[in-house]
Formats: structure tokens, sequence, C-alpha cells
């Protein structure tokens, strides 16, 4: 089995894409306590994760940086779900600002 690693200058340290992924999901369920947060392995293609909070639902596909190769159908999928509700690829380059965006979705920016 390859594994993907990536430097994260803040931490110092290096890590696979799926020690991210899990640290993400730990933030997220920080972030949203009462949201169902979760991996989805329904489909080839589809956003690794789901967010449901309350009326609100969201997924993120998580790269292990900005330059990661996209898997078939994924932009497809990430652009139709974000039509729906909210989608996005997140990665460390861009967490913030995807988490940002995310809360101003979710109702929970002030």
């Amino acid at each position: 089995m390859s594994h993907s690693f990536i430097f994260l200058p803040f931490l110092g340290v290096i890590m696979v894409e799926r020690d991210y992924q899990k640290g993400l999901v730990k933030r997220l369920k920080s972030l949203y306590p009462e949201a169902y947060v979760f991996k989805n392995n329904a489909k080839q293609g589809y956003p690794d994760l789901v967010i449901l909070n309350g009326p609100k639902w969201a997924t993120l596909e998580v790269k292990k940086n900005a330059r990661a190769v996209h898997q078939p159908n994924q932009d497809i999928h990430v652009e139709r779900m974000n039509n729906m509700s909210f989608s996005s690829f997140i990665f460390p380059e861009n967490e913030k600002e995807v988490l940002h965006e995310l809360a101003v979705f979710m109702g929970e920016h002030k």
C-alpha cells in the first residue's frame, strides 16, 4: 500500500492524507458538536466527508495539497453538490478559507 505524504509547516511534521482527514474530522466535530460528520464511502468520485447539521448539509473532498490529482468525476460531484447545498475541495493550504465559507453557509459566522 502506498501513502501520500504532506508537509504541514504549522505542525512541522509529515503526515499522510488520511491523517490530515482524521484531524479535519475532529476539527469539524469541534466546530459543529451537534452535527453528524462522517466519511462517505458510497461511490468513487463522491466527496470524502459528509456534514449533516440540522436542516443544512455539506460535503468536503479532502486532498493532501492544492496540487493533488482529482479522481474521475470528483469535480463534477463537488460542483453538483455545491449547487444543491455546500461542497468544496479542502486541503491544508485552503482549510481556513473553506471552513470560514462553511461557517457562513451553516449560519455559524458572526
